[in-house]
């Protein structure tokens, strides 16, 4: 936050970054004449003027453009010298998603978060607690002999988790959980021994991982996530299809916390009762 000075102090303000702007750049008074269209007088003048006066917002505008700095910097009305858009730039990013995560950009992320809470909202079950059978039938069909490095990757992903020092938060719809044991919708089709089988695995995960893994089942009706996954303070990254986005601006991050927080609370059973869920879907699909 930029405290409140009066126009004086503004001016030296201004006289001292523009002088440091053009030193960091090896920039002459003479060269930063040409590129604003001024005469070097006026250069030296706004170096070495005193009083409140600031140049108009012609010659603040050309020499934050000359500088590749922003105006408000050069103002005092910022602590940032960079321009709007390297700040955008800097603060988001798009990178190009895999279709089976073979991506190793996410391992690397996940890396730079060690230590840190993750939080996810998945696609559909997360690929790095399906057995192999499910990674086969999901991927196969669309990657051929790649369909092995989509396993590889999961189980990576899995390996990382289990000796990371990260505490990992999943939050999924029911409606998710109730379309892989029917084998409805996305998981049509999905034979009935290869669910049980993955219904197996995550209650042996649950097990085994509890309380460094717990996942949440929340009710899409009432609240809606798009797939995200927050690292931590570090990073917020939204699956969109094709592509991630990734946020590093830490307000937005602390906004998108605060959502998975909201599906953690409304959630309609904590961590600790999920397996109690997994062994009644079980139940379910056993009878029929």
């Amino acid at each position: 936050m930029i405290d409140k000075i009066d126009k004086r102090d503004r001016a030296s303000r201004f006289r001292q970054r523009l002088a440091r702007a053009m030193q960091e750049r090896a920039i002459s008074q003479s060269a930063l004449a040409r590129d604003i269209g001024v005469d070097r007088s006026t250069v030296s003048q706004l170096l070495t003027g005193s009083g409140a006066r600031l140049p108009n917002a012609h010659v603040v505008g050309s020499c934050a453009s000359a500088l590749g700095v922003s105006a408000d910097w050069l103002l005092g009305l910022s602590n940032r010298p960079e321009s709007a858009a390297e700040l955008l730039a800097s603060s988001l990013t798009l990178t190009e998603a895999a279709r089976a995560l073979v991506d190793e950009r996410i391992f690397e992320w996940h890396q730079e978060a060690a230590g840190y809470k993750i939080r996810y909202v998945p696609a559909t079950l997360p690929d790095m607690l399906k057995t192999r059978a499910v990674l086969e039938w999901e991927y196969a069909p669309h990657l051929g002999r790649t369909a092995d490095q989509a396993i590889g990757a999961s189980q990576d992903r899995l390996a990382w988790m289990r000796r990371a020092q990260s505490d990992y938060e999943i939050a999924m719809p029911f409606f998710e959980l109730q379309s892989f044991t029917r084998a409805t919708g996305y998981y049509e089709g999905l034979p009935l021994e290869v669910r049980l089988d993955q219904i197996d695995h995550l209650l042996q995960l649950c097990e085994q991982l509890y309380p460094r893994l717990r996942i949440y089942p929340y009710d899409a009706k009432r609240l809606y996530s798009a797939p995200v996954t927050i690292f931590g303070p570090l990073l917020c990254v939204f699956y969109a299809g094709s592509h991630y986005m990734a946020f590093r601006d830490r307000d937005r991050i602390e906004v998108f916390t605060l959502h998975f927080d909201r599906l953690v609370r409304e959630a309609e059973m904590t961590a600790r009762d999920f397996p109690d869920h997994l062994h009644q879907l079980r139940a379910e699909i056993t009878k029929t």
